[in-house]
């Protein structure tokens, strides 16, 4: 049988607002209701941020701990991956809540440009996050927004500063960094299959390149990405009306490539976590 994908859902993001569509989920009751239709549509993971009432990010640990809280209750196994992203606080801030233990949680090694901005991941803020993710067990995954951060990743590997094998996610599209290109994502394959032989990795792809990178991603036998945060449509004309939809989506590319979709506890034995 072939190795089950696991389908991650990106609920929310920092960008994305009603304005924009609809369905994306705000508030933390929102937010546990997309996720409990996207995880029962498929979802093993969940990568979450959280915003305040006015829709702005925000990095304050007691909305993380109430989402979390309500992930657990409403998606019981579902791995909880939040966000260390840099759109929701500064410095340290952004790792203020892994204190509360979440299964995985977002690590960018590396800076890069974004449409309007520097994503600024600074040295010294990279080896605060990967120590603090170190020692409240949480395990990272690298968001490889360029070839050095996965070069990186297997740096901080080998010097014992990510403890545990990271899974590494190719994030491809974003407008002023790595567009969707075949012959890098190829070479990105070929690079972690090198650098962390037999470890898992996934890709995301921005807006119109979601649907391509979930393509590529499941034929070549990664992992998936979808959801409301990195792109809302279902196609150019078409608002996505759930998270849940754009799972369904990327569930039946899996079944287009013979890929059996991954149940949460299959999910956890492939990235090595702990059963529910």
């Amino acid at each position: 049988m072939s190795t089950p994908c696991i389908i991650c859902v990106a609920i929310t993001g920092s960008l994305p607002r009603k304005s924009m569509n609809p369905a994306v989920p705000i508030s933390v009751s929102e937010q546990v209701e997309s996720t409990q239709e996207a995880f029962e549509a498929g979802a093993a993971i969940c990568h979450a941020h959280v915003r305040n009432e006015d829709e702005t990010p925000s990095s304050d640990p007691e909305k993380f701990a109430r989402l979390k809280e309500g992930l657990e209750k409403h998606c019981p196994g579902m791995i909880v991956q939040f966000s260390t992203g840099g759109r929701s606080g500064a410095g340290r801030e952004r790792g203020g809540m892994l204190s509360l233990r979440p299964d995985m949680a977002s690590l960018s090694v590396g800076s890069n440009n974004f449409p309007t901005r520097v994503y600024e991941n600074a040295p010294d803020l990279v080896d605060w996050l990967a120590a603090e993710m170190s020692k409240y067990g949480v395990k990272p995954e690298i968001e490889a927004f360029d070839l050095s951060h996965i070069l990186k990743a297997a740096e901080m590997h080998k010097q014992g500063a990510i403890a545990d094998t990271p899974y590494i996610q190719f994030v491809m599209g974003v407008k002023n960094a790595m567009p969707a290109d075949r012959h890098v994502f190829d070479f990105y394959v070929q690079t972690v299959e090198r650098l962390f032989p037999g470890a898992a990795w996934c890709a995301a792809g921005i807006g119109r390149d979601q649907l391509k990178m979930n393509e590529w991603a499941i034929a070549a036998g990664g992992h998936a990405r979808t959801g409301l945060e990195d792109n809302i449509r279902l196609d150019r004309d078409t608002l996505a009306p759930s998270n849940a939809a754009l799972v369904r989506r990327t569930a039946e590319i899996c079944a287009n490539h013979n890929r059996p979709v991954a149940t949460a506890a299959e999910a956890r034995r492939i990235l090595g976590l702990m059963q529910a």
